[in-house]
């Protein structure tokens, strides 16, 4: 099967790169980036510093599912507009475009505690990602809400060193929704997800993910 896979210099997403790649199910693994990935002999890398720009091309791909691992934060991206945009804007524009094109397949990061009506804007965004995504209208639409996200970033991030460390002397008494994610983990689900599709609308959930 033919993937696109959004997010592929993330965390969660280079995990999911490394694994499909590796996988025989994936012939071809189409990762629109930013900045060029290490050559594979199964990755297309349409490269673009406006991803939103390499929508359009999708039709050219003959794709059978998608992966969006995209992801940011407010203080990464800059402002709330701009974490909107990474994080709702190109998640919805390129699975507008995929569903387009016939793929019925989707798979998304998105949250624990997503939720249209948080008052917190980024539990919101996730949350109206989450049921804009639905209205796409993907035959099989898989949510992975993680809790906190494991493994080595390529930037710092301290506040979320912290919560991690934190997180890990904690974890005997923590319920097991407040375990830590492993990035590996969620990779795995994402890809499991999109090679055997389940009809419908699905979510996996933090303590599904440890």
């Amino acid at each position: 099967m033919k993937l696109l896979l959004l997010g592929a210099t993330g965390l969660v997403g280079s995990r999911a790169l490394k694994l499909a790649l590796s996988n025989d199910t994936f012939l071809e693994v189409i990762a629109p980036t930013r900045r060029v990935l290490p050559q594979s002999e199964k990755l297309v890398n349409p490269v673009n510093s406006s991803l939103e720009e390499l929508a359009p091309i999708l039709k050219s791909y003959k794709l059978d599912a998608v992966i969006c691992a995209l992801g940011t934060t407010q203080v990464k991206a800059g402002s709330k507009e701009a974490f909107r945009h990474v994080d709702y804007e190109l998640p919805i524009l390129f699975g507008q475009a995929a569903r387009a094109v016939g793929v019925e397949t989707y798979a998304v990061v998105t949250a624990m505690g997503a939720s249209s009506a948080s008052k917190s804007f980024y539990y919101r965004t996730k949350g109206e990602v989450e049921k804009a995504i639905q209205d796409i209208g993907f035959r099989s639409l898989t949510i992975c809400r993680p809790s906190i996200i494991g493994g080595e970033r390529n930037e710092a991030r301290a506040i979320e060193t912290a919560v991690l460390t934190l997180a890990r002397l904690l974890a005997p008494i923590l319920p097991k929704k407040f375990h830590v994610n492993p990035a590996d983990v969620i990779a795995a689900a994402l890809l499991d997800a999109v090679v055997v599709p389940k009809l419908g609308c699905h979510w996996i959930y933090a303590d599904e993910m440890n």
